[in-house]
C-alpha cells in the first residue's frame, strides 16, 4: 500500500512538472551563458548593456534571460538567438557592409554546454572567422541541433566540413557569407534531413570548375535560396534532383537564354519560384513554357525586373492556368496600354503585381471579369491615366488590396472604388487627383485598414464618416490641399491607428495631442505643416500617453505656440527612431531626455528653434544615431570631446547658426567611416581645424566651417576626403595657400574660401577638376596669372578682390557659366573676342581693373545677361549699340571709364527690371542634396511602404547648404551698396557716370519705367532734362549732376513717388524749384552750382512778384516750354553786344557834333571839381574831429 502511495506522488509530481514546467536552468548552462558574456566583454563590448539580464546571480533563472529559450519540462536551453548581438545591423542596412572596425573571431567551443540545443542563431555579427582550433567542429556534440543561422558573417568555405557533419540539421542559413569555391555535393551530402537551405548572396555557386557547385541529392529539401550568386549553367542542372523542393529563389543572377527549363521540369512539387532581377526576355520564356507546364503545383511566380513584354501573359496563362500569385513588375519592355484580355485566363489568380512597367493610357478592367478571386492588385509606379470600366470593379468583390499610387490619374476619386466593400488597403498616392472626398463613398469601406491618398491635390474638409472607420490602422492624407480643422472625433475614435500622417495640408485651428491618449498602438504621427493658422498643443490638459512612438514629426506646426514648451510626453517615450520638430520656436534647455531614453534614435531634427544651453551627449554610446540637426538655435559653450564615442556611426551633423565657441573637437575627425556631412558654420569656433578632420574622414561629402574665427593653414596637409563635394571655409582667418591639399578631391563641386587671408597662386591642377562648378576665392591675397582655361562644368567663378594680374583668363570652354566675378584685381589689356562662350551667363563683373580698349562685339551674344559691370577701367570709344541686344539686362554699370559720344537711344529696348525678363533668375537653390535616411519601415502595411523619409517641404530640404549668393556692388542713392541673392531679382539700374559722354540725354530713356537707379553724372551732357523722365515710375535714385544741362527742372517729375535721391548739382539750370511731394525732401546740395535756380530749399529765393530773369526758350526735343526759359549763353552774348553798340554810338555822336562834345567834357569837368571839393571838405572835418 505504501509503494502504491509513493508511486502516486511520483506521478503527481511528474504531471505538475509537465503542467508548470521546470523552473530553473542547468548550472553548467548558466555558467556557459555567462562565459559567452565574458567573451563579449573581452572584445571591448558593453556586455552589461547588451545583455542586461545575464547576471551572475544563482537566484536568477537563465531561462528568463533575453535571447534564451528553455525546454519547459527539463529546463535545458534549446534556443539561443544571438543574432546581431552587438546591435549594429542598421550599419549593414544603411551602408551595405560591416563596419570595418567591428569584425571579430568566434569561439565556437562556448556552445559546448548546451547539449540539448535545437536552434542557434549567430547571424549579423560580422564574424571574420572562428578562433584557431575553436571552429564549427566543436558543434559536433550538439546532436539535436536542427537550425543553424550563421548568415551575414565573413565565414568562408572552410566551415563546410564541420557544418556538413551536423546531420541533425533541418535549417541551414549561410546568407551573405564568403563561400566561393565550395564543393556542395561533397560538403553537404550528409545533411539528409535538411529542409531549408539559404545560400543567398554567398558566392557559393560561383565555382572554379564544373565539378564544384553541384547540388547533392537532398531528398527532404523544401526551400532553397540561391539569389545573388552569379549562377552558372552546370550548377543549375543539378537542381533537378531536388524533387521535394517547394520554394526556389534564383533572383538577381543575370540568368537568360541558357536557363535549363528542361532539366528542372522534374520539380513537380514546386510552389514558389522567384526569377526576378534577371535578364529573361519574352522569347526565352515562351521557349521554356512547355517545361514549366509540369509545375502543376506552382502558385507564386516572380518575374519582376527582367526584359519581358506584355505578350508573356498568353504563354504563362496557357502553361500555368492555376497560378495564384503573379509578380511581373519592373519590366521596361512593356509599352503603351495593357490589354487586360491577356490576363483573363488566370482564373485562380489572387495577387497581380504589375508595378513600374511603363504602362500608360487606361486599363480596360472589364476584361478581367474572370478573375473573381483577385485579392491584391498592384499597378503602382506606371503612367496610367484611368481605368475603363462599364460596371466599375464589381467583379472584384474579394479585392482586399488596391494600389494605384504614382500614376497619372486626374479628376476626382473614381466612384467605383467605393463599391469595393471588401477592401482593406487602398493607395491612390502621388497622382493628380482633385476635389473633396465624397462623404457617402468612405462610409461604405467599413473594412478599410489602410488608406493612403497622399501627394495629390485633394481639397475640402475631412468627411465626418472618416471618424467612424474604426478599423483604420494606417491613414496618410499628407501633401494635399485639405482645409478646415481636424475633427477631434477623427483622432479620438480611431484608436486602432498605428500610422497617421496629415502633414502639409492647409489645415487650421488647434489640435490637442491629448486626443491620442488612448491610442496604445500608435507608432507614427506626422502633423507637419507650413500654415500659420494651424497649431499643435501638447500641454493644454494633463494626460498620460499609452503609446510608444517610433516616428514623431511636428515641423512648422506652431507647436505649443503660446508657451514654446518642449512636449513633456517625450520624457515617457523610449522607442523613438525619428524626432522631427524644426521651425517651432521651442524654448528652454536642449531636451537631453530624448537622447537619454531612446537608444534606437536615428534622426533628431530641432533646427530653427530657440533652444539654449550646451549641446548634450547621451550617457551611453548611441550606435543608431545617424542624423543630428540642432542648427539655428541659441546653443553655446564648447562641444564635448567624446562626440565620436557617443555617436560612433553619425552620418550628418549640423550645428550651424548657434553660439558655440572654443576649438572644434578633434574627435569629430574620428567619425572616419560614417560622417558624410558636417556643418559648423555661423558660430564662434576658433583655433585651427583638427588634423584628424581633414585626414580621417574619407566619406565626408559636405564640410561647411564658414563664418567662424578659425585660423591656420588648413591646406598645409593633404586632405583624405576622396568623396568631398562641398567645401565652405569662407569668412574665417585661414592663411596659407591652396597648395596640393585638395588635388585628390576629384569629386569637388563647390569650393568657397572667400574673405580669408590666403595667398599664393591658383594651382595648375585646379582647372582640371572636372566636377567643379563653383569656385569662390574672393577677398584674399591670391596673385599671379589666372590659369588659361577652366573646367567645362564651371557655373560660378568669383576671383574678385585679389591681386591677380595679366590678361583675362579664357572662359570659352566653360559653356555653362552663369556668374563671373573678376572685379578688384589688376587685369590689363583688352577683352578678347572669344573671352566667353556661355548663353546662360547671368552676371559679368569686370569692374575695378585696368582693362582697356573697346567692348568686344561678341558680348552681344550673351542673351541671358542680367548684370553687366565694367566700372573703373580704361575702356574708350563710344558705347556700342550692340549692347542694346542684351534685352534682359537689369543692372549695367559702365561708370568711371573713358567712354565718349552720345548715349545710345536704343537703351530703351533694355528691360532694366521688367519682371517679365528677370523674375526669379537669382533664386537661391540648394546646390546638392543629402538623403535624409532612416531605416524605419512600417512592416505591418499591405501597401508597400518605402523607408520612412522626412517630408521635404517648405524650404526644409538641405537648406544648410545654399548655393553661394550671387552679389554685385552698385552705387545708388550716393553710396556703394552690395546687392545679393534674391534681391537681384528686383534691383535694376544704369550707371554711366564719370565718362566723357556728350550730347543730349535721349528722350527715349524715359521709357525705362521699371528702373530703380539712373546715374548720368560727371559727363559733358547738354540740353534739357527730358520731360519723359516723369515716366520713370520706379526710380529711386536719379543723378544728373556735373554736366552742362540747361533749362528748367521739369515740373512733371513731382509724380516720381519713389524718388529718394535726386541731384542736378553743377549744371546750368534755371527757374523755380518745386517743393511738392518728394521734392520737398531734397536739400540744397541737390541743386548746388546752378546760380539761376531759385526756390524755398536753397538760398536763392524766388521773387513772388517777378518771374526769374531770362529769355523764354523752347525745348528742341520736346517742342514746348515756359516763356521765361533762358539760355545763359545767348543772354551773355546779347548783353555784351548791346553794351558795345551803346558805347560806340555815344562816341560817334560826340565825334560828329562839337557842341555836344564841349558840353560832355564840360559836364565831366564840373563833376570832377564837385567830387574834389566834396572829398576835401569831408576829409577836413574828419581830421578836426579826430584832432579833438
Amino acid at each position: 500500500m505504501e509503494g502504491l502511495w509513493n508511486r502516486s506522488w511520483i506521478w503527481a509530481l511528474m504531471i505538475l512538472i509537465q503542467i508548470h514546467g521546470y523552473k530553473c536552468c542547468l548550472e553548467k548552462e548558466r555558467m556557459g551563458l555567462l562565459e559567452f558574456k565574458r567573451f563579449l566583454r573581452s572584445n571591448n563590448e558593453d556586455a552589461d548593456r547588451l545583455l542586461p539580464s545575464w547576471v551572475n546571480d544563482e537566484e536568477s533563472d537563465c531561462c528568463y534571460w533575453e535571447r534564451v529559450v528553455c525546454n519547459s519540462t527539463t529546463g535545458t536551453v534549446t534556443q539561443l538567438s544571438l543574432n546581431n548581438i552587438r546591435q549594429i545591423e542598421f550599419y549593414h542596412r544603411v551602408y551595405g557592409l560591416a563596419p570595418p572596425d567591428k569584425t571579430w573571431f568566434l569561439n565556437v567551443s562556448l556552445f559546448h554546454p548546451f547539449e540539448e540545443l535545437v536552434s542557434l542563431d549567430l547571424s549579423e555579427n560580422w564574424f571574420a572567422d572562428s578562433l584557431e582550433d575553436q571552429g564549427f567542429e566543436k558543434l559536433k556534440g550538439l546532436k539535436k541541433l536542427e537550425m543553424l543561422n550563421i548568415g551575414q558573417n565573413y565565414f568562408n568555405n572552410s566551415i563546410f566540413p564541420s557544418v556538413g557533419a551536423l546531420t541533425s540539421l533541418r535549417v541551414l542559413i549561410l546568407r551573405e557569407t564568403k563561400l566561393e569555391g565550395s564543393y556542395l555535393d561533397r560538403d553537404l551530402a550528409n545533411l539528409t534531413n535538411l529542409e531549408v537551405l539559404d545560400l543567398g548572396q554567398s558566392g557559393s555557386m560561383k565555382m572554379k570548375d564544373s565539378s564544384s557547385g553541384k547540388f547533392p541529392k537532398l531528398e527532404k529539401l523544401k526551400t532553397l535560396m540561391l539569389d545573388s550568386n552569379e549562377l552558372e549553367n552546370h550548377s543549375l542542372q543539378s537542381l533537378g534532383a531536388l524533387t521535394s523542393l517547394k520554394n526556389l529563389s534564383l533572383a538577381n543572377n543575370q540568368l537568360s537564354e541558357w536557363f535549363p527549363f528542361n532539366e528542372l521540369d522534374t520539380l513537380q512539387n514546386l510552389q514558389i519560384l522567384d526569377l526576378s532581377r534577371n535578364e529573361f526576355n519574352t522569347m526565352e520564356m515562351v521557349k521554356g513554357s512547355k517545361s514549366i507546364s509540369n509545375w502543376k503545383k506552382l502558385v507564386t511566380l516572380d518575374l519582376s525586373g527582367n526584359q519581358l513584354d506584355d505578350s508573356i501573359f498568353q504563354s504563362l496563362s496557357t502553361a500555368l492556368p492555376s497560378l495564384q500569385n503573379l509578380i511581373i513588375g519592373q519590366n521596361y519592355n512593356f509599352k503603351g496600354s495593357l490589354s487586360a484580355k491577356e490576363l483573363s485566363n488566370f482564373k485562380d489568380l489572387e495577387t497581380l503585381d504589375l508595378r513600374n512597367n511603363n504602362l500608360n493610357g487606361s486599363l480596360k478592367i472589364q476584361e478581367l471579369a474572370n478573375m473573381s478571386n483577385l485579392k491584391t492588385l498592384i499597378l503602382r509606379d506606371n503612367q496610367l491615366s484611368g481605368i475603363q470600366t462599364t460596371q466599375g470593379l464589381v467583379p472584384f468583390n474579394n479585392l482586399e488590396v488596391l494600389d494605384l499610387s504614382n500614376n497619372r490619374f486626374t479628376g476626382s476619386i473614381p466612384s467605383y472604388i467605393w463599391n469595393l466593400t471588401s477592401l482593406q488597403a487602398l493607395s491612390l498616392a502621388d497622382n493628380q487627383l482633385t476635389g473633396p472626398l465624397p462623404v457617402e463613398g468612405f462610409c461604405k469601406l467599413k473594412n478599410l485598414q489602410e488608406l493612403d491618398l497622399s501627394g495629390n491635390s485633394l481639397d475640402g474638409m475631412f468627411p465626418p464618416c472618416l471618424s467612424n472607420m474604426r478599423s483604420l490602422k494606417l491613414l496618410d492624407l499628407s501633401l494635399n490641399q485639405f482645409t478646415g480643422k481636424i475633427p477631434s472625433s477623427l483622432i479620438s475614435n480611431l484608436t486602432s491607428l498605428e500610422y497617421l500622417d496629415l502633414g502639409y495640408n492647409r489645415l487650421e485651428g488647434r489640435l490637442s495631442f491629448s486626443a491620442f491618449s488612448n491610442h496604445s498602438k500608435l507608432e507614427v504621427v506626422v502633423l507637419s505643416s507650413d500654415s500659420d493658422i494651424f497649431e499643435v498643443e501638447t500641454e493644454s490638459t494633463s494626460w498620460v500617453p499609452q503609446f510608444q512612438l517610433k516616428i514623431l514629426s511636428l515641423a512648422y506646426c506652431n507647436l505649443n505656440k503660446q508657451t514654446g514648451i518642449i512636449p513633456k510626453f517625450l520624457s515617457q517615450q523610449y522607442d523613438l527612431i525619428v524626432v522631427d520638430l524644426p521651425h517651432n520656436d521651442l524654448k528652454g534647455e536642449f531636451p537631453s531626455v530624448i537622447l537619454e531614453n531612446n537608444r534606437r534614435l536615428e534622426f533628431l531634427n530641432l533646427r530653427n528653434n530657440s533652444l539654449r544651453g550646451e549641446f548634450p551627449l547621451p550617457p551611453y554610446p548611441n550606435i543608431y544615431t545617424l542624423w543630428v540637426d540642432a542648427s539655428h538655435n541659441h546653443l553655446g559653450g564648447q562641444l564635448q570631446e567624446n562626440m565620436k564615442e557617443m555617436f560612433p556611426y553619425l552620418r550628418y551633423l549640423n550645428l550651424s547658426g548657434n553660439g558655440f565657441e572654443g576649438h572644434i573637437p578633434s574627435s569629430i575627425g574620428n567619425q572616419s567611416s560614417t560622417l558624410d556631412t558636417l556643418d559648423l558654420s555661423n558660430n564662434n569656433f576658433s583655433g585651427e581645424v583638427p588634423v584628424l578632420l581633414v585626414q580621417r574622414c574619407p566619406r565626408l561629402f559636405i564640410l561647411i566651417l564658414s563664418n567662424n574665427r578659425l585660423h591656420g593653414p588648413i591646406f598645409s596637409t593633404r586632405f583624405n576626403m576622396p568623396e568631398l563635394s562641398f567645401l565652405g571655409l569662407n569668412n574665417n582667418h585661414f592663411t596659407g595657400t591652396l597648395s596640393n591639399g585638395l588635388s585628390e578631391c576629384n569629386h569637388l563641386r563647390f569650393l568657397d574660401v572667400s574673405n580669408n587671408y590666403m595667398s599664393g597662386k591658383i594651382p595648375t591642377w585646379m582647372p582640371n577638376m572636372t566636377d567643379l562648378d563653383t569656385l569662390i576665392l574672393s577677398n584674399n591675397s591670391f596673385h599671379g596669372q589666372v590659369p588659361h582655361e577652366f573646367t567645362w562644368a564651371l557655373k560660378l567663378l568669383d576671383l574678385s578682390d585679389n591681386l591677380f594680374a595679366g590678361s583675362l583668363p579664357s572662359l570659352k570652354t566653360s559653356k555653362f557659366l552663369m556668374h563671373v566675378h573678376l572685379k578688384g584685381n589688376r587685369f590689363t589689356g583688352s577683352i578678347p573676342e572669344d573671352f566667353l562662350n556661355s548663353s546662360e551667363l547671368l552676371t559679368l563683373d569686370l569692374g575695378d581693373n585696368s582693362l582697356s580698349g573697346n567692348i568686344p562685339k561678341s558680348f552681344s551674344a550673351l542673351s541671358s545677361l542680367r548684370i553687366f559691370s565694367l566700372r573703373e577701367n580704361n575702356f574708350k570709344g563710344q558705347i556700342p549699340n550692340f549692347l542694346c541686344q542684351l534685352n534682359k539686362i537689369s543692372i549695367m554699370d559702365l561708370s568711371s571709364n573713358n567712354f565718349s559720344g552720345p548715349i545710345p537711344q536704343c537703351f530703351r529696348n533694355l528691360s532694366f527690371g521688367n519682371r517679365g525678363f528677370n523674375e526669379d533668375v537669382f533664386r537661391q537653390n540648394s546646390l546638392m542634396g543629402v538623403e535624409r535616411f532612416v531605416t524605419y519601415i512600417y512592416r505591418k502595411s499591405r501597401i508597400e511602404r518605402d523607408f520612412y523619409k522626412i517630408h521635404e517641404r517648405g524650404g526644409e530640404k538641405n537648406d544648410h547648404q545654399q548655393e553661394k549668393q550671387n552679389q554685385i556692388e552698385f552705387i545708388t542713392k550716393n553710396r556703394h551698396n552690395t546687392y545679393k541673392g534674391d534681391i537681384l531679382n528686383f534691383m535694376s539700374g544704369l550707371d554711366l557716370s564719370c565718362n566723357n559722354l556728350t550730347g543730349d540725354i535721349p528722350y527715349e530713356l524715359g521709357q525705362l519705367s521699371s528702373i530703380h537707379a539712373l546715374n548720368l553724372s560727371y559727363n559733358h551732357l547738354t540740353g534739357f532734362i527730358p520731360k519723359s523722365f516723369s515716366k520713370l515710375s520706379s526710380v529711386e535714385s536719379l543723378d544728373l549732376s556735373y554736366n552742362n544741362l540747361s533749362g528748367e527742372i521739369p515740373s512733371e517729375l513731382v509724380g516720381l513717388n519713389f524718388l529718394a535721391v535726386f541731384s542736378v548739382a553743377h549744371n546750368n539750370l534755371s527757374g523755380k524749384i518745386t517743393d511738392k511731394n518728394q521734392f520737398g525732401t531734397f536739400d540744397e546740395s541737390s541743386y548746388d552750382g546752378n546760380p539761376f535756380l531759385c526756390g524755398s530749399m536753397i538760398k536763392n529765393k524766388c521773387d513772388t512778384n517777378e518771374e526769374s530773369p531770362g529769355s523764354p526758350t523752347v525745348s528742341p526735343d520736346e517742342g514746348e516750354g515756359k516763356w521765361y526759359h533762358m539760355d545763359p549763353v545767348v543772354f551773355s552774348a546779347s548783353f555784351v553786344a548791346s553794351y558795345t553798340i551803346i558805347l560806340l554810338g555815344f562816341a560817334t555822336l560826340l565825334y560828329i557834333n562839337p557842341y555836344w562834345r564841349w558840353r560832355w567834357f564840360n559836364l565831366i569837368e564840373e563833376c570832377l571839381y564837385s567830387c574834389y571839393y566834396f572829398a576835401s571838405d569831408v576829409l577836413l572835418k574828419l581830421s578836426a574831429y579826430f584832432h579833438k
